[in-house]
């Protein structure tokens, strides 16, 4: 990677990093710091090298992890469109507190060395600003992370928020929080986000999400989004999140496709009946299909560690439902399974759950 991919204004922890110093910081990061710290050291290392691009992992929440080779000139024009959207300039400051193993991580990075912006670490903990006196421009957290931060949200001036399904409780505690937080939706494949909503400051209900310039958006036979952006991504990315087009550059998202139940020949998405439960349900949960003689699949609820009678009596005071949105059983997980950035892998853990 040339210099010009090392702004002059980037820094970490307030001391300014050339593209000069980089190798050495580093490498002081690899060998001497802290786990996360070392992963950190190496994707920089990996991001100065002659490589024109860089191997990533998916987290596997929704299939089997997979490999996947970016270019890092993707990264940087992903970079750029961020910084246009939020208004960074030279000198903002950035927190980094998701692990530099998954994308997410590593673009923050990339958002800091190409932004010029100040870094600033901290271990991917799941309540990550306690203690800490410094406040933000600029941060990214996934949704548990933010749920154990309420509190202290007012340090991160624009949040953005991604990785798993915000909760209805969440997004109703959001609200309050005097700072900007955004919804993001992405993936590895197109470089983190392509799309993102507001969450707060008075933000109407139903916002859908607005994607980010040069990114192009329609929908397949399946109702499926196809995202066409060629600044992050040589091909179209066609996937299985079905939505509904409001706009050009605005959708709402509907649900996975290979989520959807078919029961009784009504398609049910889990996670319009997941929306619903949130706001009963203080356990951790999701709602999935399985085999059913008379509906051909029956939705099912898997909670976790929870009493059975105590979820069924809060299930059948709830008069949202539409017709077989109900849950027909509930299944109960001692733990369930999570990839290592802690989303639920529905189909491991219903296996666990289900097998003989």
């Amino acid at each position: 990677m040339n210099k010009l991919s090392v702004h002059l204004s980037f820094s970490i922890h307030g001391r300014t990093i050339s593209f000069k110093d980089l190798k050495e910081v580093s490498y002081s990061l690899v060998k001497e710091g802290e786990e996360f710290e070392k992963q950190i050291g190496e994707f920089l290392l990996d991001w100065i090298d002659d490589s024109e691009s860089i191997t990533v992992k998916t987290s596997g929440s929704t299939g089997t992890p997979k490999t996947i080779v970016l270019k890092k000139e993707h990264m940087i024009n992903s970079a750029l469109a961020t910084g246009s959207y939020f208004n960074l300039k030279p000198k903002s400051t950035a927190l980094l507190c998701l692990p530099a193993t998954y994308i997410a991580g590593k673009m923050m990075l990339v958002r800091a060395m190409v932004l010029g912006l100040d870094i600033h670490f901290l271990s991917p903990s799941s309540n990550p600003l306690v203690g800490v006196k410094n406040s933000f421009d600029f941060g990214a957290m996934v949704p548990m992370q933010v749920a154990n931060s309420l509190s202290q949200l007012f340090k991160i001036k624009n949040l953005i928020i991604g990785g798993a399904p915000i909760s209805t409780l969440l997004r109703k505690e959001l609200k309050s929080i005097s700072n900007d937080s955004y919804e993001t939706y992405g993936m590895t494949e197109t470089i983190t986000h392509i799309a993102v909503k507001p969450l707060n400051n008075g933000v109407r209900e139903n916002t859908p999400f607005s994607v980010l310039p040069d990114v192009e958006i329609s929908i397949d036979d399946r109702y499926c989004l196809v995202i066409n952006a060629p600044k992050v991504s040589d091909e179209q990315v066609a996937t299985n999140d079905m939505v509904e087009l409001v706009s050009k550059t605005e959708f709402y998202w509907l649900g996975r496709f290979d989520n959807v139940i078919n029961s009784g020949g009504v398609k049910l998405h889990p996670e319009n009946i997941e929306r619903i439960l949130s706001r009963y349900l203080d356990t951790s949960f999701f709602v999935t299909g399985v085999l059913d003689e008379e509906l051909g699949q029956k939705v099912v609820l898997v909670v976790e560690d929870a009493s059975v009678k105590d979820i069924q009596k809060s299930i059948d005071a709830i008069q949202d439902f539409k017709k077989f949105e109900k849950p027909k059983t509930i299944l109960v997980a001692k733990e369930f399974q999570r990839t290592e950035s802690g989303k639920v892998q529905r189909t491991k853990t219903l296996e666990q759950i289900l097998k003989p």
